[in-house]
């Protein structure tokens, strides 16, 4: 795929649950033909609304699009892929049907053409076993909803192919970033966890409640980090000598901050409180009421947002 066009090919999207039904939005709204493939007879009955939905979203970000591509919603795999310029996995995290999958794409899909996951913890090398060409296969996890965050981390073992990725997700304003060894989580997913960790022992030590750590979270560095990364932050936070002032002058009360962390388990005490503490802060509002403010917010962020990356 080292020439990218868009309207005369297709992108394979495999699985019509929420990531992949995202992924088309994206796909679609930026000017590619998309050929979705969803097993479930049920679940394709309702993904040309949900699309639609997520394609005004992802307008009311974006600066210009194309005309919208055309999407068809599949019924067997090996129509899926055939003529693809890409192949985007969305499939559920089961390595074994994973491998299924791949076998069956290699075969149908035209040669080289890339596969690639959106496993969200999942590794390459676990994948990739078994593959008559193990190189086709790369990680493009993307942050969810891929349609409204920019994020994807890549990785491969064919370093030019992950640049070719990289350039793909480009033509549909996606931020790439490249792992360089595989790591479980890739790179967003472990910064979540580990902050969701000590958020999760500030719960079970009743050091907050749930409602005031997310405030904390949103109002404070949540909203610093939305515009510079936490090395940034930390170089920005030492003054004029930067990084190097903050360190040698500031980084043993860092390391007492790291000793003092802690490391909870999920047991039934914390999962209670945990629940609990959601339930206040959701304040009656069901999960499609808080998705949509959580797009709403995340839109108007972006927008805000656009281009000014520090």
């Amino acid at each position: 795929m080292d020439d990218v066009t868009r309207n005369d090919k297709t992108v394979a999207v495999v699985g019509g649950g929420l990531i992949g039904v995202s992924w088309s939005a994206l796909f679609l709204a930026h000017g590619y033909d998309v050929a979705l493939f969803e097993p479930s007879v049920a679940g394709r009955a309702q993904i040309a609304d949900r699309i639609s939905l997520a394609m005004g979203q992802v307008a009311e970000i974006a600066t210009s699009l194309p005309l919208s591509g055309k999407l068809t919603v599949t019924e067997t795999l090996a129509e899926t892929v055939a003529g693809a310029i890409w192949v985007q996995e969305n499939a559920p995290e089961d390595v074994p049907l994973k491998r299924e999958l791949y076998s069956a794409i290699e075969k149908d899909a035209p040669p080289g053409v890339t596969i690639a996951s959106s496993t969200s913890s999942l590794v390459w090398s676990e994948l990739s076993a078994g593959m008559d060409d193990p190189s086709r296969l790369i990680t493009a996890h993307p942050f969810n909803p891929p349609h409204l965050m920019p994020l994807v981390e890549l990785f491969g073992s064919d370093k030019n192919r992950v640049e070719r990725a990289a350039a793909f997700y480009r033509t549909v304003e996606r931020y790439p970033v490249k792992l360089k060894r595989e790591a479980i989580g890739h790179i967003a997913n472990r910064l979540s966890s580990a902050l969701w960790r000590e958020a999760v022992n500030m719960v079970a030590e009743d050091i907050a409640d749930v409602d005031d750590i997310d405030a904390a979270l949103v109002y404070g560095p949540g909203l610093r980090w939305s515009v510079v990364g936490a090395h940034m932050a930390y170089h920005l936070g030492g003054g004029e000598g930067g990084i190097a002032h903050y360190l040698s002058h500031l980084g043993p009360s860092q390391e007492k901050r790291w000793k003092d962390l802690g490391t909870p388990t999920l047991d039934e005490a914390t999962r209670g409180k945990l629940v609990e503490g959601i339930e206040q802060e959701a304040r009656g509002r069901d999960v499609a009421r808080l998705e949509a403010l959580r797009d709403d917010a995340l839109i108007a962020a972006q927008r805000a947002l656009h281009g000014r990356r520090v």
